[in-house]
């Protein structure tokens, strides 16, 4: 790492080359890893910007200490200037390891474009590690710029945590419950498994933390299998890439969707499962695989995706199945798989700002906030019927398991 050259650093910056406002106020609190050299030397007249004459003769004496991916990030952020001059903040969270949006604009217009540079698929000697982090950028990033970044910037800490304690917490309830009900197949055909404080049921739909905590439990084996199967596969690269934050966001989101629409749509049945969650995850990942087709690298994607989709499927038609399967204990009938349709619609929503938007913060993305506040609309409005609709419409629940 390279001394700091920018801390408590302000410049008021005129009108920016790559997006900024006239007149921003840019305000810069530490820069790590840049090129040593002092502030004056980057912007002498405290204008804002860097002319990118003067940006080459610092690359070009110093760029030998910075990655080499980074060095062609900064050498297509200088040929996407016409006018001459790079914005200093562009070029500060740069080197921070923060990109901002007007930063992206100028690599993604540039002249450029890191044409001349080679692809990350073709380096070689690089170890164990070094290529499974690789294989994971191919899998979930549709541009070479951001599969670049990101391996330069990955360092396994922390590690992808989150989908993994949710899978452990997930077969430690199901073993509990099987050791507990002495069934392994199909546990929601025992009379004590609703019993359980976990899952949703309607009758005690008042006590609010069933709608998250029903994804622990599992109506059987298959069930927990494929959940588990596509939680792995899928989210686990999502988070070494996304984070633990985004996904858990899109994650949590799903599964409290998941059981809002079972009380809004199938109003009698109760509902198990981590479908919520992963269906959100998997199908904001296949969205984004197909809104970024010709980007995205990874091999045979026709056919895993069709694989994935038929998993998909085989598991939500396991569910409709089950849902209208005679009940063991008329007249509570079997959990409902709508569910899985409230996970896909957060999917494929907020899951596809989330993970289209790699590195970027998620705050300064108008779309992100307009699905976001459509969320909270609906998750208000599902409270509101869960407190008045069961009574207006004399809804026969159920009894209480």
């Amino acid at each position: 790492m390279m001394p700091d050259v920018a801390r408590d650093v302000r410049v008021h910056a005129s009108p920016a080359v790559a997006g900024n406002a006239e007149g921003d106020e840019i305000e810069v609190l530490e820069s790590t890893d840049v090129l040593p050299v002092a502030p004056e030397d980057y912007d002498p007249e405290s204008s804002g910007f860097i002319s990118t004459e003067r940006f080459r003769d610092l690359l070009a004496a110093h760029g030998s200490e910075l990655d080499p991916h980074k060095v062609e990030v900064l050498l297509a952020l200088a040929d996407s200037n016409a006018d001459g001059k790079i914005c200093y903040q562009d070029f500060v969270n740069l080197m921070s390891n923060k990109r901002s949006n007007s930063f992206r604009r100028a690599i993604l217009q540039g002249g450029r474009q890191l044409k001349g540079a080679g692809a990350l698929r073709d380096e070689v000697g690089l170890g164990l590690s070094q290529r499974l982090v690789r294989h994971i950028a191919y899998e979930t990033l549709p541009r070479e710029i951001d599969r670049k970044w990101y391996f330069d910037s990955y360092t396994c800490c922390p590690p992808p945590w989150l989908i993994l304690a949710i899978t452990v917490a997930e077969v430690a309830v199901f073993i509990y419950y099987g050791l507990l009900l002495d069934r392994w197949v199909l546990q929601v055909s025992s009379p004590s498994f609703l019993r359980s404080p976990l899952p949703y049921h309607p009758q005690l739909r008042a006590q609010a933390w069933r709608y998250l905590t029903y994804a622990f439990m599992h109506a059987g084996i298959d069930h927990l299998g494929l959940n588990m199967a596509m939680q792995l596969l899928v989210g686990v690269p999502l988070e070494m890439v996304h984070g633990a934050l985004r996904i858990g966001l899109v994650y949590v989101c799903g599964v409290l969707a998941g059981s809002l629409a079972v009380s809004v749509t199938d109003m009698t049945a109760p509902v198990v499962g981590s479908s919520g969650g992963v269906y959100a995850l998997v199908s904001a990942h296949l969205a984004n695989v197909v809104m970024n087709w010709s980007g995205m690298k990874c091999q045979f994607k026709l056919f895993r995706m069709a694989m994935a989709l038929v998993c998909m499927s085989v598991e939500f038609g396991r569910a409709v199945w089950l849902r209208f399967y005679p009940p063991a204990f008329p007249p509570c009938p079997n959990p409902s798989f709508v569910a899985h349709l409230g996970g896909v619609m957060v999917g494929l929503t907020l899951g596809v700002v989330v993970l289209q938007n790699y590195e970027q913060r998620l705050q300064e993305q108008s779309l992100f906030w307009i699905f976001f506040s459509v969320y909270f609309l609906f998750v208000l409005c599902a409270v509101f019927w869960n407190v008045f609709a069961y009574s207006l419409l004399d809804v026969r629940l159920p009894p209480t398991p």
